[in-house]
């Protein structure tokens, strides 16, 4: 039995794909590692089958036609015997004594064939990330203390409130493979931030959460040419409007209300959250066209949900990063620049 699937998608990454790689190993046998190697140039794909000579009980590779980040999360996905499914980014990497203290857990809720027998066990575990800004020696851990109760499972009506700077990304998370695959989530290819969509259009058929205190992801920030870069942001622009546009259609809200209303109160946000993002750096691009490309999306937002539109405009994030006029956006990016020293994101 392979208790979690680890899928890592690599693009010329040989520079660092044996640190990822070699901290997933310390699961043993109890996981499976699917190396996608999606189209490299590099020595990238040769790594990944010396990996998969030297443990062929743990280790498997992709040879695939890039497709992007996407491409090669779909893949895992489609390939995934795990009772557990987690990206981990090949220049990331996890944290070993807490790797250990997961795989543990995991292992204590699946044990002596309860899964084979339809047992509840967690729909998806969460775990502290660190983003790890390693040249420059500094750290910052996100938790969840304040939201989930530790190391049992709970629902998401008995969840805390989420802060500011609060969300779940896909480091942090951990989904059961056949809710991923029930909840039908697919990841477009050739396109930047779907991990957007990974980690919220599966959250409302995860009904039993498990909080684990501990500080799993190491979420590297640094290179320059990294998709969180503000530069690299501001040229993929379009991009990332894509994204959010497919994040805030791919979920009925309204529906999720009716059975957690804490879960579609969290999800709104997100969506504003996503909104205000690609609204900042509209307002970077400084050009008319990023002026009427940052219309435009409000105004598809309004035409496929109304109500969704006038929440997002008026009463959460996302509104006041669409303030009128040149002071409204210099408000905006002021606001922008202090938390972005105050949380150290890149």
């Amino acid at each position: 039995m392979k208790y979690i699937t680890f899928a890592v998608p690599c693009y010329n990454s040989e520079a660092y794909m044996r640190r990822c790689t070699d901290s997933l190993l310390a699961g043993g046998r109890d996981v499976e590692i699917i190396l996608i190697d999606d189209g490299s140039s590099d020595r990238t794909g040769e790594i990944a089958d010396e990996y998969q000579v030297r443990y062929p009980d743990i280790v498997r590779v992709v040879h695939k036609e890039n497709g992007g980040h996407g491409s090669g999360v779909n893949k895992g996905l489609e390939l995934a015997s795990g009772i557990y499914y987690k990206v981990v980014d090949s220049d990331d990497w996890l944290d070993t004594d807490a790797y250990e203290r997961l795989l543990a857990e995991v292992k204590r809720f699946c044990g002596g064939g309860r899964v084979e027998f339809g047992e509840d066990i967690p729909d998806l575990f969460v775990c502290n990330y660190v983003y790890d800004h390693l040249e420059e020696g500094r750290r910052r851990c996100m938790d969840y203390r304040n939201i989930f109760p530790s190391g049992r499972m709970c629902g998401w009506n008995e969840i805390g409130h989420f802060r500011p700077s609060q969300y779940l990304i896909m480091h942090a998370l951990m989904f059961r493979t056949d809710v991923l695959r029930r909840s039908g989530v697919r990841l477009p290819e050739h396109t930047f931030y779907v991990d957007n969509l990974f980690s919220y259009q599966p959250l409302p058929f995860a009904e039993r959460i498990c909080y684990l205190d501990i500080d799993l992801y190491h979420y590297y920030l640094g290179r320059e040419d990294q998709s969180v870069n503000e530069n690299v942001l501001i040229k993929r622009i379009d991009q990332q409007i894509r994204v959010t546009e497919l994040v805030a259609k791919s979920v009925d809200l309204g529906e999720v209300k009716k059975k957690y209303p804490k879960l579609a109160s969290y999800m709104t946000r997100n969506i504003s959250i996503m909104l205000s993002i690609s609204s900042i750096h509209l307002l970077l691009c400084a050009t008319p066209e990023a002026v009427e490309k940052r219309k435009e999306m409000w105004e598809r937002i309004k035409a496929y949900n109304a109500a969704l539109y006038y929440r997002l405009r008026y009463s959460t994030l996302s509104g006041l990063t669409y303030l009128p006029g040149k002071l409204g956006g210099k408000l905006t990016l002021g606001g922008y620049r202090f938390a972005r020293k105050v949380y150290q994101f890149q």
